[in-house]
């Protein structure tokens, strides 16, 4: 299905715009002024610094987006790890083609990881338009197998740019934990992400556009035509024009529209209303020559210039990480944290609700370590309550919830946001981005929210003695009914539970 969307997008590369195509959100009144001019009045009042808003809500987060790329002027930068072939993926493509179709320039760095050879003509056919240009990061070579590329050239192809950035006309960005995706923006009734992305203004953002430059201009990424032999013809094009059209046009009284139009971000982004939290900031990378580098190379990794950070905690340490792999480095640090007196506390998945099983293979043999060290951890019920259901609006409730989040708190004061996962897997083998943020007021909010899922969405794991003097694991979830306890891991039958004793006998720490 992507194959024909992406052609049908770029059936307007070579042809008119089709005028008689409405706009998919009826996001075009997004304000009078250009972003420019909207954000300068904020900046004059806040030299120096960069303003943040934060975007729990996966309905607002693509709002955020969609709205933003309807007020481009200029450009837009996209970069993503995944692009799913479904309603959020194709209502995103479609809003990047209609800047394109203004006159912006707009340009898409996709991983190579969920792309096949099948989907190079779609994505060949929406580069040969003018405005816009499309770039493979880390190809798989084409015409073979990729289960026997991961085995022959594993080490290679295995290194992915994890990286999501969203960045327009060079005066706001997006960065943070979602890729585009039904599950990651409350579009998907049968799983739903919770996740976190921030919204910047200032010097933050040409940190990110220079980030995305360094991706985008590095050996490891490659023109989409470069990958392709034949390259589809104008009648083709013409045609599947008329698809997206027709499928756009399927969409305007969708739920999920409704729900977009009805988001509060709409409002903030027309009037330009927000009312942002200013600090000072930085954004925090891995060098793209990381994936092509010896991995003793230190230098290139996120990881060395979040070191510094870390070592300054004084009090608290809140870690929402939904692959949580920490190594006996990582566990040795915690430790020593919680030594010399930092509370260390950690929301990650349950195994019921992670969607990588082999990743929480990894963080079990770590548990009753973490515990002993005296680190907290909370674990993501994957149920939501009634309550929680009847909350979900625009058929974003979910029969499955699962944290994908990737951030930290420091001392109330810092806070992080970006793409990397703490395991092996981010932290050695592929590219990561994120900002350190320094706004006591963004991490009290963050604070209160660490609270409130461990206290309401979570079981709290403790580590008890037996009569035997053997200690075990042990779930505690607050309810309505008092508190449960739960002997072995919550919502979760015999044979995942094996297959999660298997899975960790195996080496395979350094892949997850």
């Amino acid at each position: 299905m992507l194959l024909k969307l992406l052609l049908a997008l770029g059936g307007r590369a070579g042809l008119p715009p089709n005028d008689d195509r409405e706009a998919s959100y009826a996001f075009a009144d997004t304000g009078e002024t250009t972003l420019g001019k909207a954000i300068a009045a904020d900046l004059e009042r806040h030299p120096g610094l960069s303003g943040f808003f934060l975007l729990p809500r996966g309905v607002d987060a693509f709002t955020a987006r969609a709205a933003l790329a309807y007020r481009a002027e200029r450009g837009i930068d996209a970069q993503y790890y995944l692009l799913h072939d479904d309603l959020v993926g194709k209502l995103f493509l479609d809003s990047l083609l209609q800047a394109a179709d203004r006159g912006v320039r707009v340009r898409l760095l996709v991983d190579d990881m969920a792309l096949d050879d099948r989907k190079d003509v779609g994505a060949a056919a929406l580069d040969a338009h003018p405005n816009l240009e499309i770039r493979i990061f880390n190809p798989f070579g084409r015409g073979g197998a990729r289960w026997w590329q991961f085995l022959s050239r594993f080490g290679d192809v295995t290194r992915r740019m994890h990286n999501k950035s969203f960045t327009v006309d060079n005066q706001v960005t997006v960065v943070g934990g979602r890729n585009i995706g039904n599950e990651y923006f409350e579009a998907n009734p049968e799983l739903q992400f919770g996740d976190l992305d921030v919204l910047g203004v200032g010097p933050v953002v040409n940190e990110v556009s220079s980030v995305f430059d360094l991706f985008w201009n590095s050996a490891s990424s490659y023109p989409v035509a470069s990958l392709l032999k034949d390259h589809p013809g104008r009648r083709q094009l013409a045609e599947t024009d008329q698809f997206l059209s027709d499928f756009t046009a399927r969409q305007q009284d969708s739920v999920y529209l409704q729900s977009l139009r009805a988001s509060p971000l709409l409002e903030l982004i027309r009037d330009w209303s927000f009312e942002f939290d200013w600090g000072e900031s930085a954004v925090l990378y891995d060098d793209p020559s990381k994936i092509i580098s010896g991995r003793d190379q230190h230098d290139l990794r996120l990881a060395a210039h979040l070191q510094p950070y870390t070592e300054d905690i004084d009090e608290e340490l809140l870690i929402f990480s939904p692959y949580f792999v920490p190594g006996r480095d990582g566990v040795e640090s915690l430790r020593q944290m919680c030594a010399r007196g930092v509370r260390v506390r950690i929301v990650t998945n349950s195994l019921a609700s992670t969607d990588v099983t082999a990743v929480h293979a990894g963080y079990a043999r770590y548990r009753k370590t973490l515990l002993r060290a005296g680190v907290e951890l909370y674990e993501i019920d994957k149920t939501l309550s009634r309550a929680e259901r009847k909350q979900k609006k625009a058929g974003s409730g979910s029969s499955k919830a699962s944290l994908h989040a990737k951030s930290f708190v420091i001392d109330r004061e810092r806070v992080f946001i970006g793409s990397l996962n703490l395991d092996p897997r981010s932290m050695v083998e592929n590219t990561e981005i994120g900002i350190m943020i320094e706004s006591p007021e963004m991490a009290r909010l963050m604070s209160r929210g660490f609270e409130r899922i461990a206290r309401q969405a979570a079981f709290r794991v403790a580590l008890e003695s037996e009569d035997t003097g053997v200690q075990e694991l042990r779930w505690y979830r607050q309810s309505q009914n008092g508190q449960q306890l739960f002997n072995s891991e919550p919502n979760t039958g015999f044979w995942r539970r094996l297959a999660v004793g298997l899975l960790g006998l195996l080496p395979l720490e350094s892949q997850l």
